[in-house]
């Protein structure tokens, strides 16, 4: 009998301290079992219509959610560290993080972005960074390509990832050799050449690194370029380069309406390129049938560019290189010293790039692509450096302000895999679930959820 009591007053012990556990709280330190999939429970709790407190520089960012039996269980099906913490607790937490002498802040998230990808469905043996993880988080999102963007679809969405492309037309110059091998020094090849490689369509290349690989000698090659220019003719455009231009200034209009947009890699340096080339021609004959504007150099308008400014481009079809933006050929960074280190922002003054900066790590090991890092000497004045490599003056993650939306562009190409060979399998996430460089990638997946503070003065 004496037990029984015990018992029952334990029972009611326990439910008492239940009812008193109001939220539930996503730990971003080195406690989190898994800081990727954390990301998915926030948009989870978002969808399901509830709010999410972002705790920035708390504990790593951390996520605090009002307690649901749901969402606990959705933690431990998920493999996510939690902890259910009582209402005295919250506002201790709440009480330091809003104390003046401390670098933190509360942001609250209120509704799930509605995610797009622009992808080509096909994407060959590469698999996108920003697709795999957003599988791997299970955050929903949709694909899109030419059609749907000239159509005008991307007003359903909130935000817009630009899978590696080539929106000057050029199939990532792979007819040059060019390519994730390319040859080109900080490619994925590095120089060295050690794969060959594929092409897949919407411009995503791989090539021999010797540059001596000629892409037109490859089905697959002629197939995809047969692709994209029927696309174009269907779509009313006499090229690729200007149906991409034409693609490129409505995801440009996008952002200026509202869009969060992200790119990494070629999606981001060939994106500005396009842009600042609207009034002339800088595609060769192998790509297009005609030659390139002598004096492309001088009509480039950099007025339409979001990013960059004052750069070259390179009209060579063998040359491998869009423009000097990218420092990929002059960069001479081994592997053991490539990493580039996160500003530290104030977090109740810089609430913007201290989201887009929440990380359990400073410091991010680099890794290459197509485009790895951007000289800091093309930037755009206004253009925030949120992530950077001071000796080498190159900038690896930035962001920026147009019109009424925000975008941001991260170098490289997948941050759990330093050189990638086509013919390796797409990174398994579940083998890095604590990824700081893949942080970076869904701090900017929930940002368009995040309630507008007014901006402090």
């Amino acid at each position: 009998m004496k037990l029984l009591s015990y018992l029952i007053a334990f029972c009611l012990l326990l439910v008492a301290m239940i009812s008193r556990a109001s939220s539930i709280l996503l730990p971003m330190d080195e406690t989190q079992n898994d800081h990727l999939k954390s990301y998915g429970i926030a948009f989870w709790v978002l969808k399901n219509g509830e709010e999410v407190q972002w705790l920035l520089n708390y504990r790593g960012g951390s996520f605090l959610a009002p307690y649901d039996k749901k969402t606990e269980d959705e933690c431990k099906i998920r493999g996510v560290s939690y902890e259910v913490i009582a209402d005295a607790k919250v506002a201790e937490i709440i009480t330091l993080i809003n104390d003046p002498s401390v670098n933190m802040d509360v942001v609250k998230l209120q509704k799930a972005p509605k995610i797009a990808v622009y992808s080509p469905q096909n994407k060959g043996p590469l698999e996108d960074a920003v697709v795999l993880v957003l599988k791997y988080a299970e955050i929903p999102f949709d694909l899109l390509y030419d059609e749907e963007v000239i159509k005008g679809d991307l007003s359903k969405y909130d935000w817009l990832h630009l899978h590696h492309e080539d929106f000057t037309g050029q199939y990532s110059k792979f007819s040059g050799g060019r390519g994730f091998g390319g040859g080109r020094a900080g490619g994925y090849g590095g120089g060295a050449g050690n794969f060959g490689g594929r092409s897949n369509p919407g411009g995503m290349s791989g090539g021999y690194s010797n540059g001596a690989f000629n892409g037109n000698t490859q089905e697959w090659y002629v197939e995809d370029k047969q692709t994209q220019e029927a696309r174009a003719h269907s779509l009313g455009f006499a090229k690729v380069s200007k149906m991409k231009l034409a693609v490129a200034q409505k995801i440009r209009d996008f952002c200026g309406g509202g869009g969060f947009l992200f790119a990494m890699c070629s999606g981001a340096d060939s994106f500005d390129i396009a842009l600042a080339a609207c009034n002339t021609d800088i595609v060769d004959a192998v790509y297009d049938g005609d030659p390139p504007d002598p004096k492309a150099q001088s009509k480039l308008d950099f007025s339409q560019t979001l990013a960059f400014q004052n750069f070259t481009v390179d009209v060579n079809p063998y040359s491998r290189q869009f423009s000097d933006i990218d420092v990929s050929r002059s960069r001479r960074v081994d592997r053991e010293h490539d990493f580039f280190t996160l500003f530290d922002f104030s977090a109740k003054w810089d609430v913007v790039p201290s989201m887009l900066t929440q990380d359990h790590d400073r410091v991010i090991k680099g890794f290459k692509g197509l485009a790895t890092a951007f000289d800091i000497s093309k930037l755009k004045p206004g253009v925030t450096i949120m992530g950077e490599l001071k000796t080498a003056n190159e900038a690896r993650y930035i962001h920026g302000e147009y019109g009424k939306g925000q975008w941001t562009f991260y170098g490289g190409h997948d941050p759990e895999d330093y050189q990638h060979s086509m013919n390796e399998p797409p990174t398994d996430l579940s083998l890095h679930p604590n990824s700081p460089g893949y942080r970076l990638i869904l701090n900017n997946v929930l940002f368009p959820a995040a309630k507008k503070k007014k901006q402090k003065t």
